[in-house]
């Protein structure tokens, strides 16, 4: 949360008060041509007001109304390999900077550079998929939004992640593996194909639906940008309230 300091308040107050006391002497000059009642009546008001303004700034800080306690949450996209996970996330954490939130931004590829030791088996994506939920559900503890986007294929690591995280937004990213293999750019899924990457989700290692995901959204008929903004508004309504 950013609360604003009284140096800046105070600081604010002069800069106002500098630009509209200017103001003030310029009209009392125009009306009655003279310069030293200009001067005397802009004094006078610089002081007064300036008073008034800062007073008027701190009393507001401390006022509750208009004011909401965001608590920070974890949103977790999951799906397929090339179902736009990355991409749709990193739109959502962009927007949200925006909105003032502090984000940290977790993907499936770059953490697995954290713990290049762990394999793709079912125990070992299992515990690779509790190892960063637990890392997500950390930041949130202390006070960090979380944008996760990793396939998590197995309804059990997505029940870990939604049990340890306070506020947990599962973001189902619906595709058939046809479509994700036309969007697939490294060309994973020609490898896999040939053999020559073992427990691929999608071909040869299953990817289980989630079943109750606070989000569904079909990205063969969603572009990336109109996903992004369907998440961030189930974020506005439910956490932001606007």
């Amino acid at each position: 949360m950013i609360v604003e300091t009284r140096t800046r308040s105070l600081i604010k107050a002069f800069s106002w008060r500098i630009l509209a006391t200017l103001t003030t002497m310029t009209i009392v000059y125009i009306v009655f041509g003279n310069l030293e009642l200009a001067g005397v009546v802009g004094g006078v008001e610089f002081v007064a007001k300036i008073v008034v303004y800062f007073l008027h700034e701190r009393v507001w800080n401390k006022v509750r109304f208009g004011k909401i306690e965001v608590e920070p949450f974890v949103i977790w996209i999951t799906g397929l390999p090339a179902s736009g996970k990355t991409e749709i996330g990193d739109l959502v954490a962009e927007e949200l900077r925006r909105r003032g939130l502090k984000v940290e931004r977790l993907d499936g590829k770059n953490i697995r550079k954290l713990f290049p030791q762990t394999g793709f088996t079912r125990p070992e994506r299992v515990l690779h998929n509790e190892r960063v939920a637990y890392f997500a559900s950390i930041l949130e503890k202390n006070g960090v939004f979380v944008v996760a986007s990793f396939v998590s294929p197995y309804e059990e690591m997505r029940r870990f992640a939604r049990r340890i995280c306070k506020n947990f937004v599962e973001v189902y990213l619906k595709c058939d593996v046809e479509t994700c293999m036309k969007r697939d750019k490294e060309g994973l899924y020609e490898r896999a194909l040939r053999g020559e990457i073992k427990n691929f989700t999608g071909i040869s290692d299953p990817y289980e639906e989630p079943e109750n995901p606070e989000i569904t959204i079909d990205v063969r008929k969603t572009d990336n940008e109109t996903a992004a903004r369907e998440i961030v508004k189930y974020i506005e309504r439910r956490f932001l309230r606007v």
